[in-house]
């Protein structure tokens, strides 16, 4: 069975971007020694990423689309959108959708985000592992990790790594 994994950046305050959707916060944050974070690591593990259509766009207005080698799930209420280049748009129920996927075969499957559709999938207990980075920045509001959902959860800390640049990396597993 395919696990979902967690792989993001977030404020020390748990945003993924500020009120107004974006991640110029993050893009700007020094990193001096040009370390990767783990994210090649990361992306050799995955064959399949679930982005929401927000985020979609966020990541084509950066340039290229980056993950051209897998297979790209983007989720959105509009119906209209059916084809672009490396992406399957779904608009279908998420949760049964990610379910199909995690009973698949294969590599594991990326939650790239964005925080609705992460607590989407975090509420219905389809995350399986989180790796996440915490940026030493307060934003004092934005779009939370985990999509302002309320609810409880509780992950089992596997691993802790800290970065010259003050980022720390967090690992937790279901």
């Amino acid at each position: 069975m395919k696990q979902v994994k967690v792989y993001t950046a977030m404020s020390l305050d748990g945003f993924v971007a500020d009120k107004a959707g974006k991640i110029d916060w993050l893009l700007g944050f020094p990193n001096p020694e040009g370390t990767d974070y783990g994210y090649a690591d990361f992306f050799a593990t995955i064959d399949t990423t679930l982005i929401g259509h927000t985020t979609y766009k966020d990541i084509l207005a950066m340039g290229d689309f980056p993950y051209t080698e897998k297979t790209n799930y983007v989720f959105t209420r509009d119906r209209s959108l059916s084809t672009a280049p490396y992406v399957t748009f779904v608009s279908e129920n998420i949760i049964d959708f990610v379910r199909e996927l995690k009973a698949g075969t294969g590599k594991d499957i990326w939650l790239a985000g964005g925080g609705q559709l992460n607590g989407a999938l975090l509420a219905e207990n389809l995350i399986d592992e989180m790796i996440l980075h915490v940026i030493p920045i307060v934003l004092g509001d934005g779009i939370p990790a985990f999509g302002g959902i309320p609810m409880e959860k509780v992950f089992q800390f596997t691993a802790a790594k800290p970065y010259s640049s003050g980022v720390l990396e967090l690992h937790y597993k279901k």
